[in-house]
């Protein structure tokens, strides 16, 4: 049974790894691609909103899909 504040606060930390904790290793893979892309491209602005959104999809999706 997935946990989706575990889910959330793995997502937050590390973006990517709550989808991963969900099974979704390819959506895990692309934010964990895609998040340290925008913290050096955008010299960090964007880099909070793509752990915001990682944490709050990985959260989402949990919360849907318990099993």
């Amino acid at each position: 049974m997935r946990n989706p504040g575990t889910a959330a606060v793995l997502s937050f930390f590390i973006p990517g790894v709550g989808q991963i904790y969900n099974g979704k290793i390819l959506r895990g893979v692309f934010w964990l691609i895609i998040t340290p892309g925008f913290w050096l491209g955008t010299g960090g602005l964007l880099g909070w909103v793509c752990h915001i959104i990682s944490a709050y999809t990985a959260y989402n999706y949990a919360r849907k899909h318990p099993y």
